[in-house]
């Protein structure tokens, strides 16, 4: 991403918020709900896309105003890409990986729409941890 538009001294703390607002649409638990969210947070961010060439002479879509701060086009981004990945992958394809430690949000881009982890480091460590206690000497 080109950041070529002003940088506000509270753009941390509005993006921290947006990546509360954020969680909660990976945490809702149907469908209606998660749409409900992302719904409340495309109308606060986007506007009629454009298309725009301006980063390296390459045309692309933007989904915000021209001159916006850094956090509002984190949120553009964030809401409108979200809600592409949903209606192109499913409404569930979104999650935090299953192992207990880790919690991490990942969007799933899987085949079958089964993953479960964040990462195969974390799928290893989880299945690791089954087999041992599965084998573990009885006490």
């Amino acid at each position: 991403m080109v950041i070529d538009m002003p940088v506000r001294d509270d753009d941390l703390t509005v993006t921290l918020r947006l990546v509360e607002q954020w969680s909660e649409i990976v945490d809702a638990t149907s469908a209606d709900e998660r749409a409900a969210l992302l719904n409340r947070m495309l109308a606060g961010a986007s506007t009629y896309p454009r298309l725009t060439n301006h980063a390296d002479g390459r045309w692309h879509l933007h989904y915000r105003d021209d001159g916006v701060s850094l956090s509002a086009v984190l949120r553009a981004l964030i809401s409108v890409g979200t809600a592409l990945h949903l209606t192109g992958r499913g409404m569930d394809r979104l999650g935090r990986c299953a192992l207990d430690e880790c919690r991490t949000i990942y969007a799933d881009l899987s085949r079958t729409g089964r993953q479960r982890y964040c990462s195969p480091r974390c799928a290893n460590r989880d299945a690791v941890r089954r087999h041992r206690t599965r084998h573990a000497p009885a006490h």
